[in-house]
Formats: C-alpha cells, structure tokens, sequence
C-alpha cells in the first residue's frame, strides 16, 4: 500500500461529463491505499481461505453480465448490443461456462459486486475507498491534468493505460496489445506510485452516488449494463478497457459513474484503502 497524506484538491472537471462538475475543492485525511488491482490470485486466496462465494456464483439466478464486441457498427451506441448476461459467469468463469483463469493470474479479478469486494477488504482489515479518496490519489499529485500522467492521452504514441483504441464497440485496434484486461502493474505508475488508476478496470468506491451541483442526467457510457435507476447506486471510477475516444471518455481521475451495487461485469474490480495512522 501507498501512504498519502492530507490534502486538498480540487475534484472534478469542467470540460466533459456534467456529472463531474462543479470543480470543487475538497480535503482528504491521510489514508492508504493498494498500489495495483486485487487480481485473481489474491480474490483466490481468499475464497479458499473463507470458503466465500461471490454474488455472482451464490444468487438464484448464478452468472454476471459479460461484454460481448459485436460484428459492425452499433445503431445510437445502445450498450445492451453488446452486454449479455451469462448464465455461470463469475470470477473465476470470466467469460462463462468453459472459461477460467489460465495465465489471469495476475490480471484484475472482476465479476465482483460492492458486497464482493467489501468482503474481501474486511478480511484484511481494510476498506474501500471513498469517491475522494480515490480521485486524489488517482491524481497523482498532479493539478488540472486530464489524465493521471498529464495532459495528454498518449504522449509520443506511447500507451500509457488500457482503453479501448479504435472506433467502438465494433472495432479495437489493439494498439495496447489488450483486448480485455491486463496484468496490473503492466503501465507506469503515477506520481504517487499507484498503478492501473486509469483503465483496465473500473473500481468500486465505498461512496454512494448522488450529483453534485447542478448537473443533469448521466449519460450512458461503455459501462451501462441495464436501467439501474431503482437499484442502489455506488460511484465507480477510473474507466476501463471498453472507454473510448468516440465514446465514454472516463479513463481520467475525475470521471465518474453510477453502478448498481448488486450488479457485476467483466470490466469492474478494486483496490483497497485504510485509515492513516
């Protein structure tokens, strides 16, 4: 884990979503947080140690919603063309009945609802982190950069996190090298040492979601699965491999997204966070 000391800074942004604005200035309290992604390996040592079975292998209806790239273009970018919830679909099942985690090892585990994750926080004694805590660190140091690097999204052509490159859903070009996830750790760090904090996988917080200021209604990015609006709702950040430039520009610190806390995917995991001493 990394230690961060208190700040404050200013949250949010001003020039894309509307859910990120105002720009507001907020304090943080010394904490810590996991340098990378819970990976596979690690969600795995605890389920043999607890015997734990995530949501999405105990519910009565088993299986979490699985991104599945289409053919050809998407008519109005409708994500429900391109999730499909699988029957049998979890952690260790990334893709459904047949998959598994061969050479996953060290990628980030996914499939895990809010519970999921809180659980495996608490076995170590620790917690998620808050919307502001994770914005922060997730900044870097940084002050005003769009990304957690800097200004730019791809300085001197060099892939700096893992986002979807190409016009989505239909077509990625891989420049990454990544279709799906990728091993934590594989992109540089930011200022504070912290790994992953833009792309691969969005990150549950522990903050439920509201809009701050004025701002209107969310629009649908890469990460919609289903109309959640009478669901409860929890804040992920940080975007993942699906964010694009031609659609959901949420691989930056200050973007934000509603997620029904019951609900897993192929594309959303955790860090974890504690108190500072």
């Amino acid at each position: 884990m990394r230690a961060l000391e208190s700040a404050s800074f200013e949250m949010g942004a001003a020039r894309f979503y509307p859910e990120e604005r105002p720009v507001r200035r907020v304090q943080v309290e010394r904490f810590l947080i996991d340098e990378a992604l819970v990976t596979n390996a690690e969600f795995a040592a605890f389920a043999q140690a607890t015997g734990y079975r995530s949501a999405a292998e105990s519910g009565p209806h088993p299986g979490s919603a699985v991104f599945c790239q289409p053919a050809a273009p998407v008519p109005d970018l409708d994500p429900a063309r391109w999730w499909r919830w699988v029957e049998g679909a979890c952690w260790h099942r990334p893709s459904g009945p047949g998959s598994g985690l061969a050479g996953l090892d060290d990628h980030p585990v996914v499939h895990v609802t809010q519970a999921d994750a809180w659980a495996y926080a608490r076995w170590l004694g620790k917690r998620l982190p808050t919307e502001a805590e994770w914005e922060y660190a997730a900044r870097g140091g940084l002050r005003g950069a769009d990304y957690a690097w800097g200004t730019e999204l791809a300085p001197g052509g060099q892939m700096m996190a893992n986002y979807w490159q190409g016009e989505f859903p239909h077509h990625n070009t891989l420049q990454d090298g990544c279709a799906l996830t990728s091993p934590v750790r594989h992109y540089p760090a930011n200022g504070f040492g912290l790994y992953d904090m833009i792309g691969n996988v969005w990150e549950w917080t522990s903050s439920r979601w509201s809009l701050p200021g004025a701002a209107g209604a969310v629009k649908p990015g890469c990460c919609q699965t289903q109309a959640a609006d009478a669901l409860p709702l929890a804040v992920i950040k940080g975007g993942s491999f699906l964010c694009a430039l031609n659609h959901c520009q949420r691989f930056r610190p200050a973007a934000r997204h509603p997620q029904a806390m019951t609900e897993s995917t192929s594309h959303i995991g955790f860090r974890c966070a504690m108190d500072g001493a």
